[in-house]
């Protein structure tokens, strides 16, 4: 795929790690320009600036905002901003891979009624439990996922639990935004005529992960705005899709309570035996990016090695 010569960009939100990152320096090796918006503090930048370097080395454009994404004026100055710098091009890619939500419970976690398998075998085996537990939780902690069902469980806050603003801040900064981005690139009319539209999402949006409750309603949202999208939009010829993308680890991942034993669990039952990678999602991004692709638009594209299936 070449887009080189075209004045194509990728507008992406959150493009400073994981799967924004990963998407920024694949479509930049094809020759799409790049613009990211990020929200990083100062120590990290010395990072993040070689990884600029990089996507600038493959001879495209590359523009970058460090601000607050979800506040409508910062909003605004970007957009400004990027219209002049763009010099008449047009945005092709727009990719929402914002990371910014609550992760607490619902309610408070219960001790189990009845004795835990270690305790069981301590107690067969004539030895204390403690000294199985600390076997057993450095045996997983080193990485060995047999032991994902008998290591400690994941710690969770039984006292700060999930409130009306933690729902309405989630959903909004990762999924309803989704929309709120699209509709000001609409209306200032940067999209190309045949642009392609992303959000991300994961098996959360089905699968009751502890401490993931006001995250998986955002990608719900996100998913139910991108059917819709997909349908309003795709009279202009915008094309708007919903990337799920396997367990990975990310930034994003490693604030979820319980990620090493979710990560276990991926690993154990992905049928390619490893976890996915940002690349795996960036180089699907850039694919269907292409003109070949153009007639997939408002569904849910799994890229997870088929771990969803095997689940």
């Amino acid at each position: 795929m070449n887009f080189k010569g075209k004045n194509y960009w990728a507008l992406i939100l959150g493009g400073s790690s994981g799967f924004g990152l990963a998407t920024a320096k694949a479509l930049s090796k094809a020759g799409m320009n790049i613009c990211v918006a990020h929200r990083d503090r100062r120590g990290s930048m010395e990072r993040i600036n070689k990884e600029f370097d990089e996507i600038r080395s493959n001879g495209v454009k590359l523009e970058t905002y460090n601000i607050n994404a979800l506040e409508a004026g910062e909003r605004k100055t970007m957009l400004d901003d990027l219209t002049t710098k763009m010099g008449g091009g047009t945005i092709r890619v727009y990719l929402h891979s914002i990371a910014f939500g609550n992760l607490k419970l619902l309610a408070p976690m219960k001790k189990p009624a009845v004795k835990t398998p270690v305790q069981m075998l301590a107690e067969k085996a004539g030895v204390s439990e403690d000294s199985i537990k600390k076997a057993i939780n450095e045996l997983f902690e080193a990485g060995n996922d047999a032991f994902v069902h008998l290591a400690d469980p994941a710690i969770y806050n039984n006292d700060l639990l999930t409130d009306d603003e933690d729902l309405s801040n989630t959903i909004f900064s990762m999924g309803t935004s989704y929309y709120t981005w699209a509709k000001d690139i609409f209306m200032r009319k940067l999209f190309s005529a045949d642009a392609r539209m992303f959000g991300l999402t994961s098996e959360g949006n089905e699968i009751a992960w502890k401490g993931y409750a006001a995250v998986g309603a955002a990608k719900v949202a996100m998913e139910a705005l991108s059917r819709s999208m997909a349908s309003e939009f795709g009279h202009y010829g915008i094309r708007s899709n919903i990337i799920q993308a396997g367990v990975t680890d990310t930034p994003a991942l490693r604030h979820i309570p319980g990620n090493l034993h979710i990560s276990a669990n991926a690993r154990l039952r992905n049928p390619l035996g490893r976890l996915t990678v940002p690349e795996d999602v960036g180089n699907v991004i850039c694919l269907l990016a292409t003109d070949e692709a153009g007639w997939i638009n408002g569904t849910i594209i799994r890229v997870d090695g088929g771990e969803h299936i095997a689940g």
